[in-house]
């Protein structure tokens, strides 16, 4: 069910600016209306149960918001005399993508509690190594860039416990830790927050990493499930970034993952930790039937230990967003299958 939102205010082009960003890209999520003028307004707004309304300061002053469940103020600096009004405020004159992330944010905070209802949309890939610097965000963010040229619509998750998001993003939006805190209180509707602190650069949906790492560290595997499951539901393809642990949390996306990229690279490192996971490790023999075993840097693999296998060459490149693009463009459509009792 989209949220009923109502924009009143008498800056007309500020007002088409937002409703159309909204229409544009929030169709499934808010059904917006426009209101310019006070004459009136008191009965449309009456006539009709907004779940959410922003209002200019002088309309606030003029219309009884009962109807309204979630009234908010639009406000700027040069509206200083009128922010002492006790409701939520909404800072009018920045990027349109923030004010929307503001207001569904408000709104998820006082509507009930949602748990994921289950009606999974997104095939889920969790991409992991038990090696650290084999390259896994790269081939992460390669693979959900991938999905996107296919255009799939991609949601790249990231739960290392140190995000590099800033390494290949440049838009930096509301922290994933609004999420974490909704989730650890079981108040609000996470996916409705969800959808409103998303960004997009590159064809890739992301969320932005926590505020520090003790955010990451706190999620409990019930977290971890919720949160999952719930970005399943707004994307077609969701793609997981793991840290080298294999505890209970990362063993709860691996159980609900479609597929697993399983990340090494040449060094002899990376082999000795691979060879120590699936020998010593009974979470291999549980997944081994979702893996793709992906030899990144040109790593060369004789036997690999998975039906399927994807080779990345080597991207002469320092610059991590260059080279994710380039292994998107071709790397992941040299899969072949492998008979792992030849």
């Amino acid at each position: 069910m989209r949220v009923k939102m109502l924009i009143a205010t008498g800056d007309i082009t500020y007002a088409g600016l937002l409703s159309g960003y909204i229409s544009e890209h929030y169709r499934d999520t808010i059904d917006v209306s426009v209101f310019n003028g006070s004459q009136g307004l008191q009965a449309a707004v009456s006539a009709r149960r907004y779940d959410v309304a922003l209002f200019d300061a002088a309309y606030l002053k003029e219309v009884e918001t009962a109807s309204v469940h979630l009234p908010l103020l639009l406000w700027s600096e040069h509206e200083a005399d009128d922010i002492s009004i006790e409701i939520g405020k909404v800072h009018k004159y920045r990027r349109i993508s923030s004010i929307v992330a503001d207001v569904l944010e408000h709104y998820a905070k006082v509507t009930g509690s949602r748990r994921a209802s289950g009606s999974q949309n997104a095939s889920i890939t969790a991409v992991w190594s038990p090696a650290g610097g084999v390259g896994k965000t790269t081939v992460a963010l390669a693979y959900a860039s991938s999905q996107s040229h296919e255009g799939k619509d991609a949601l790249y998750l990231d739960l290392e416990t140190f995000s590099s998001i800033p390494a290949y993003f440049s838009s930096c939006g509301k922290s994933i830790s609004t999420v974490f805190e909704m989730l650890e209180s079981n108040r609000g509707d996470v996916k409705m927050l969800l959808q409103g602190i998303r960004c997009n650069e590159s064809g890739i949906t992301y969320l932005c990493g926590p505020d520090n790492y003790d955010d990451i560290s706190i999620l409990s595997k019930e977290n971890i499930y919720e949160l999952v499951t719930t970005c399943a539901e707004i994307t077609e393809e969701l793609v997981i970034d793991l840290s080298c642990a294999c505890d209970a949390r990362t063993r709860q996306v691996f159980e609900l993952a479609d597929k697993v990229l399983l990340i090494i690279d040449p060094t002899l490192h990376a082999q000795i930790k691979l060879a120590q996971f699936i020998s010593q490790n009974n979470v291999f023999e549980s997944i081994k039937e979702k893996i793709t075993l992906v030899g990144n840097k040109g790593a060369l693999i004789s036997k690999p230990p998975a039906d399927s296998l994807v080779c990345l060459p080597v991207v002469p490149s320092s610059d991590p967003v260059s080279v994710y693009k380039s292994l998107s463009e071709t790397g992941f459509k040299r899969e072949v299958q492998h008979d792992r009792k030849e």
